[in-house]
């Protein structure tokens, strides 16, 4: 059970649900285009153009790392600043840090190219901080381009960023 009382009123208000990847979630939008398989070989089937989610974070929960077969972009709403954790498939770590505070090097939007390993986490875990997101994912967000890290596969593949893959894989 959250503390947080206005993380809280946002999963309620927006009727967010647990994400298997960690904090909550709900889709706000399927595009009607439906983009052929013959368009998308990387993807295995047919897919929406475009989806989007709100997401939220509250205290210490984090997303895990996983990834995707698409581009998506993050934006902040509310709450407070967050870190989305990128690692690329040739093991470049990027930090893309979200929030309203320009001052701390936060932006409203960024991208994770398809492909990449990300989790992310709030700035600040204490129990009274959450970050409200949202994701836009283009072509569209399908569970079968959905693939969770396997903490010791990506140890081996990157024991570069052992404490960072640590942190933010659940095993």
């Amino acid at each position: 059970m959250l503390k947080n009382m206005e993380a809280r009123h946002w999963i309620e208000y927006l009727n967010l649900q647990p994400h298997p990847e960690g904090g909550y979630y709900r889709e706000t939008y399927r595009a009607p285009l439906t983009l052929p398989r013959s368009a998308l070989p990387a993807h295995g089937g047919d897919r929406a153009a475009c989806t989007a989610i709100y997401f939220l974070l509250a205290g210490r929960q984090f997303s895990a790392f996983h990834r995707i077969r698409s581009d998506e972009m993050w934006h902040f709403y509310a709450g407070s600043g967050f870190i989305v954790h990128v690692i690329t498939p040739a093991g470049e770590y990027q930090q893309l840090q979200l929030g309203s505070h320009t001052e701390h090097g936060e932006q409203f939007q960024a991208v994770v190219p398809a492909g990449s390993w990300f989790g992310s986490s709030l700035r600040d875990s204490a129990d009274d901080s959450y970050a409200l997101a949202g994701c836009t994912v283009a072509p569209g967000f399908d569970f079968a381009d959905f693939e969770m890290a396997n903490r010791s596969e990506l140890l081996a593949q990157f024991p570069q960023h052992h404490a960072l893959i640590e942190r933010l894989t659940r095993a």
